[in-house]
């Protein structure tokens, strides 16, 4: 059984007669919650983890969601609460697994939100997405997620990957976004993004003057940074697992102190913009992880999607969508001076 599918139902069963009483897991089970395997670790599973010993005695499980488990304190070994997926086990050893929903087999589910649906047909959805709002679930963010929504909004989606999220945009980042309805429109629109056919531009308010030629193509590879990991950074393929990423930057306005520039993606990578920007000597104003800093009217990084256009994978008409900066972008560049032109 796998995660997502865990999450579709409530696991149930019985309780031993002899735990007692007052034992919180009995009173989730009780409840309808949980249900208590118990179990002892069979010789052929003598000085294994922890995770693999449940895997064989639970095998109905996946490995990735007993390891949930057992972080998440829901596994006693020899009476003894255990949070280490590696600790060693011994044959004969008795284990309590409490089988339960967790955080993130629990995260695929509807939640009623309010979206800014732009455009909506039985095969897709574009719609603007709030700076604030993570598109998917992940680590500390289980719940309240675009996907969350989407399902909600559409009872279709939950048969969809994903829920026919098809790009992403970081939790700070405003604006447009495609997302399918169906499954032939979803392997359409990422094979197209893919083929780069999907045109989709940004606003980025950067720091300091631009200076040279307005516009500039930067083609630099983007990895994972191998001295901080929570950073992307250009990277030598040579020496570093990275991608090849690509960015028109186009100057639209410009101060002493700050840039106002247009950004169209040639490829997709994690963070592409805020690092090539970042590259260039012009930081985004208020994205601290790559040397910007904040304003008061700019509290997350000045970035916004202001633009998409695609050939709809069902009609073979053009598709274009633009969006004005939201309310806080507005306000930076009216205090700073710089004009935002949409026709520009």
């Amino acid at each position: 059984m796998t995660d997502s599918e865990l999450s579709k139902f409530i696991i149930s069963g019985s309780l031993d007669a002899n735990l007692p009483a007052a034992d919180p897991l009995e009173e989730a089970e009780e409840a309808g919650e949980v249900e208590l395997r118990q179990a002892r670790v069979p010789v052929e599973s003598h000085g294994s983890r922890l995770d693999k010993a449940l895997a064989g005695l639970v095998p109905e499980f996946s490995r990735s969601y007993l390891q949930q488990l057992i972080e998440a304190g829901a596994v006693r070994l020899k009476g003894a609460q255990t949070v280490k997926v590696s600790a060693k086990v011994k044959a004969g050893d008795e284990l309590l697994i409490e089988l339960r929903p967790t955080p993130q087999s629990q995260a695929f589910k509807p939640e009623a939100m309010a979206l800014d649906i732009l455009y909506e047909d039985s095969h897709l959805m574009v719609l603007n997405k709030p700076a604030g709002l993570v598109v998917h679930p992940a680590p500390g963010n289980w719940s309240g997620t675009l996907l969350n929504g989407l399902l909600a909004h559409d009872a279709q989606a939950s048969f969809l990957p994903r829920a026919g999220i098809v790009h992403r945009l970081d939790k700070d980042t405003s604006g447009l976004m495609v997302v399918a309805r169906q499954r032939q429109t979803m392997d359409q629109l990422v094979s197209m993004i893919a083929a780069r056919t999907v045109s989709r531009e940004y606003l980025a308010l950067g720091h300091g003057a631009w200076e040279g030629a307005k516009s500039r193509q930067v083609d630099a590879p983007i990895g994972r940074d191998p001295r901080n990991r929570l950073r992307m950074a250009v990277v030598d393929l040579e020496k570093n697992s990275g991608k090849t990423a690509s960015t028109v930057i186009t100057l639209l306005d410009n101060s002493p102190r700050h840039c106002l520039v247009r950004c169209k993606l040639h490829t997709g990578r994690t963070h592409q913009i805020r690092v090539h920007m970042a590259v260039l000597g012009h930081p985004l104003v208020a994205d601290e992880l790559y040397g910007g800093t904040a304003h008061a009217n700019m509290q997350r990084q000045a970035l916004h999607a202001c633009r998409l256009a695609f050939i709809h994978p069902a009609t073979g008409l053009p598709m274009e969508f633009t969006s004005a900066p939201p309310a806080d972008l507005q306000a930076c560049l009216g205090v700073l001076g710089l004009r935002y032109n949409p026709t520009s």
